[in-house]
């Protein structure tokens, strides 16, 4: 691919623009600062892999707050993390982000490492997260590609290769427009803008600092870029979990095995997803089944999962690992969110149940 534009003036051009119109973020620098703190710049672009920045805001908060450095939580308990990680999905981010903070702690004294190969090497880093941090936090020339940054590069170059296809021409043209200096911020201005003016859909080009050097500008349509390949349908799983609830008003939870997926969580005892329509419960008993099952989407599936409820005295012992958690305070358990679509769907129906 030959690059016909001049980088230093695309940086020029976005670097301007960042300075007076830079999102203000909890995680983030000042513009012209070029570094941030490194414990949370790497949080927060762990949170935002897959996840919105309106919805990272708080958890980074609650996060910071109970955990003000990496010491403070690499010494937490696996359980504590995972259950304030609730809700954020993709729950294998929470466990190689205490993996991360704990090998910080034990390689590096506490003080992330300052160039893109040695936070490539920890856990969980991968080439985008360590690019980001390197940049970000300690102001390395380093290319940096997330979602947005693709979609701006594929439009001003009108690079036409489908995705994923496309991405080594697209990472060689972020490389040459990537300036030596401000680079964190070269990285987070270029985010910014697709973010809110170079969006997927109606992109605002008449705003943009780049439509003068923006080669999708002078095609029929730049939201045609990236091009993509089509999808293909997610197959539809079927599932089911069981509300085991004592006389006392207590849940049965479990702690799902650490890899796989919801890895580590607090759940219902559930089947394994794998599509059969009917599946023994843990023990014979009464069980009433919610209608309808519970719908969600996972990366590559969607499932139903069907609910079924039972009560038991006292003294039922169940068979399988796990602890008796009170009903009333199950939000408080730091279930994932299918398993929270569970809990709701059943008090729904026990508040149902009331009324009439």
């Amino acid at each position: 691919m030959r690059v016909e534009m001049s980088g230093s003036k695309i940086a020029r051009d976005l670097l301007a623009h960042y300075d007076v119109h830079a999102r203000r973020l909890p995680w983030r620098a000042p513009p012209g600062a070029n570094a941030a703190d490194p414990y949370h710049v790497w949080l927060s672009e762990v949170m935002l892999q897959q996840t919105t920045v309106a919805a990272v805001g708080p958890y980074f908060e609650k996060f910071t707050l109970r955990w003000p450095t990496v010491l403070d939580l690499a010494a937490s308990a696996d359980a504590d993390l995972m259950a304030a990680w609730a809700g954020l999905g993709y729950y294998a981010r929470a466990r190689n982000l205490l993996a991360c903070a704990r090998a910080v702690v034990a390689d590096y004294g506490g003080r992330f490492p300052d160039t893109e190969d040695a936070l490539r090497a920890l856990p969980g880093l991968g080439a985008y997260t360590a690019a980001a941090v390197a940049a970000i936090a300690f102001g390395r020339r380093a290319v940096v590609v997330d979602a947005n940054v693709e979609r701006v590069v594929a439009r001003l170059f009108a690079i036409a290769t489908p995705l994923p296809a496309a991405r080594p021409d697209i990472r060689a043209a972020a490389d040459s427009i990537t300036p030596d200096l401000r680079a964190g911020d070269f990285a987070q201005a270029m985010m910014d803008l697709g973010a809110t003016i170079c969006t997927a859909r109606n992109p605002a080009c008449g705003i943009c600092p780049l439509r003068q050097d923006c080669a999708a500008v002078r095609t029929a349509d730049p939201a045609a870029f990236p091009v993509k390949a089509p999808k293909k349908a997610k197959p539809h799983r079927l599932g089911h979990a069981w509300w085991i609830e004592r006389s006392d008003g207590q849940v049965w939870l479990v702690r799902r095995p650490d890899k796989g997926l919801l890895g580590g969580m607090r759940a219902l005892p559930s089947s394994d997803w794998n599509g059969a329509p009917d599946a023994t419960p843990p023990f014979a008993a009464q069980w009433r089944t919610i209608d309808p099952p519970v719908a969600h989407v996972f990366t590559h599936f969607s499932l139903a999962l069907s609910v079924h409820t039972t009560h038991v005295g006292l003294d039922h012992v169940p068979t399988d690992a796990g602890e008796w958690w009170p009903r009333d305070r199950i939000g408080e358990a730091g279930l994932p969110t299918l398993f929270a679509r569970a809990a709701d769907a059943v008090m729904k129906e026990m508040t149902d149940d009331a009324r009439n």
